[in-house]
């Protein structure tokens, strides 16, 4: 019989998107005094492989991605994913609708997290009504999608995915986070919960 063993910890990320880029910037500045200063963001990417949001944010929406540098605990995801959607509120407009999109989740050794409210056959739940969803998964021994670096690692889509998550771009800026990620791991000393 194995014994329960604590998590690692995980990888804060959390991706925005908007058509007001000053939200970005005014929406971080919160998280930062919530989960401390970012260690990466992304460069300002098209939200275009859906028109579901239009109707509430309007069109040309861009999308971020920023990861913080102090690691938390896996089970802090409802928290967080209940403090995004307060501040996705706060930022809204008179009408209710909201302004900002915030996608909070985490990075473990071997897969990317996102925090969601809605259950579906392939997401577990965490309590406060909050679920997870395994979203891309890591694989050692395959090249990054459209890369023609050699064989190391990559995180790999699953059949839900949601088709933005696919693409070349996304899958580098979680490989790259990761990388940031393992050497984090590696440098916490010895005896310190990892």
């Amino acid at each position: 019989m194995s014994e329960p063993r604590e998590h690692k910890l995980v990888k804060l990320i959390v991706g925005m998107f908007t058509n007001r880029l000053g939200l970005f910037k005014e929406t971080l500045k919160v998280l930062e005094r919530k989960h401390g200063p970012v260690d990466y963001e992304s460069p300002l990417l098209p939200f275009d492989k859906t028109d579901y949001y239009e109707p509430e944010f309007g069109k040309d929406l861009k999308r971020k991605f920023y990861s913080f540098k102090r690691l938390i605990k896996a089970e802090e995801l409802p928290r967080i994913k209940i403090l995004t959607n307060n501040l996705e509120k706060k930022f809204g407009d008179k009408r209710g609708n909201r302004l900002i999109n915030l996608d909070p989740g985490y990075l473990a050794p071997a897969k990317l997290v996102l925090a969601t409210t809605k259950d579906y056959q392939h997401r577990i739940y965490y309590g406060k009504g909050i679920y997870g969803e395994v979203t891309l998964r890591y694989k050692k021994g395959v090249k990054p999608r459209g890369g023609h670096a050699p064989l190391r690692g990559s995180f790999i889509p699953w059949e839900w995915t949601y088709p933005d998550y696919r693409t070349k771009k996304y899958i580098e800026i979680f490989n790259h986070i990761r990388k940031i990620y393992m050497k984090q791991l590696k440098n916490i000393p010895r005896g310190i919960k990892r």
